[in-house]
């Protein structure tokens, strides 16, 4: 899903090859040299079928905060009443606790949900009663567990434009059923207030984080804004706000002054509001089927100055870093470049700008939009 809109109106023009990338320190010992390792994080996204492989491997050498991509979500974990698969689960936490990894449990009430959910013949009754029985189980699964310290609580769940993400016909779009649930007096849907309520009982050792998805637009966080302080005034436990960073380079945000100083304005309203602020997921796609040079530099410029905006604020509170994903994984005809390793498992421009971003603590922000 894009972020914003816009047109890409680069600059930067570059003739030459791309230079190899020199190698440098791994990102953990960069930031355990550089950061308060409890403040400030810094990880990449795994999914479950790259544990045991080479994909895993550059992982480890590189990282040690990580989030599971999706297996901890509904789908996956009770996909049906009656039915429940900790598989996933149980091989993560295994895997966080074997190597001493940072964990965060990604997204587990949103619109990714099992298509038993989304049939339209489901009931408000059968919707609460299998997301609560999911959400209580799934939160006494990791309370315990001292190597997961976030929980995305809720995902995805305000439009772009400031209205709430909704059911639609059918089970095959991107849809949100658990709106049908109903809203309480005050019009929050009561899944969010619910869930919350859970994560607050049956999970207190997790900071609980409200993820949000999109770009830079104000009708959309004003919402999650508001929201967020409805949730905490009636004494629900908010510990961070989280925000997807799916960038794409035709579509404008990380390069743009306005939109980098938007992004900074909502971690600054954060730490004011006493959350963290997490980048629980971040790429940027580049276009085509053959980037040129020039894109791969406006790229690690994108992830560069998404970093920067946390470096700069990170002595205001916690704040964290997370690539959704580590390598491209598809084939050139899927046009999946956007990861900071390609399909080779070979670090691009943006793991040599990353490091030496974090290494020299750059705020000084590169804008070609």
């Amino acid at each position: 899903m894009s972020c914003s809109s816009g047109d890409d109106t680069s600059q930067l023009i570059i003739e030459n090859d791309e230079p190899e990338i020199v190698i440098q320190e791994p990102f953990k010992k960069i930031v355990s040299d550089n950061y308060n390792n409890e403040t400030f994080v810094f990880g990449a996204t795994l999914n479950y079928h790259q544990l045991n492989t080479n994909v895993e491997q550059l992982f480890l050498d590189e990282f040690n905060y990580t989030t599971p991509e999706n297996s901890f979500k509904q789908t996956i974990v009770h996909p049906e009443p009656g039915v429940w698969d900790w598989t996933r689960v149980d091989a993560f936490l295994d895997f966080a606790s074997k190597n001493n990894i940072k964990m965060r449990v990604h997204g587990p009430i949103g619109p990714q949900s099992s298509t038993w959910a989304k049939e339209d013949s489901r009931t408000a009754e059968e919707l609460s009663s299998l997301y609560q029985e999911y959400m209580i189980e799934l939160c006494k699964k990791i309370n315990n567990n001292s190597n997961v310290l976030w929980m995305d609580v809720v995902n995805e769940t305000i439009l772009s434009n400031g209205q709430w993400t909704d059911k639609k016909d059918g089970t095959n779009l991107w849809e949100n059923p658990w709106t049908q649930i109903g809203k309480n007096d005050d019009g929050i849907p009561l899944y969010i207030v619910k869930a919350f309520e859970i994560a607050k009982q049956y999970a207190p050792n997790i900071s609980l984080v409200f993820n949000q998805h999109a770009g830079m637009q104000p009708e959309m966080w004003d919402k999650v804004k508001e929201t967020i302080l409805y949730l905490k005034s009636k004494g629900h436990k908010v510990d961070g706000l989280g925000w997807q960073g799916h960038l794409r380079d035709n579509v404008i945000l990380s390069l743009n002054k306005e939109k980098i100083d938007y992004l900074l304005s909502i971690i600054d309203w954060a730490h004011q509001n006493d959350l963290d602020f997490h980048v629980t997921e971040i790429d940027y796609r580049l276009v085509g089927t053959n980037p040129s040079s020039n894109a791969y530099e406006r790229q690690a410029n994108g992830y560069s100055n998404i970093l920067k905006t946390l470096i700069s604020r990170r002595e205001n509170g916690v704040v964290t870093f997370n690539t959704w994903g580590v390598y491209d994984k598809n084939s050139v005809s899927d046009h999946e470049f956007k990861y900071i390793y390609d399909s080779n498992l070979k670090p691009k421009k943006a793991v040599e700008f990353l490091k030496n971003t974090l290494k020299n603590k750059n705020t000084s922000y590169v804008y070609f939009d």
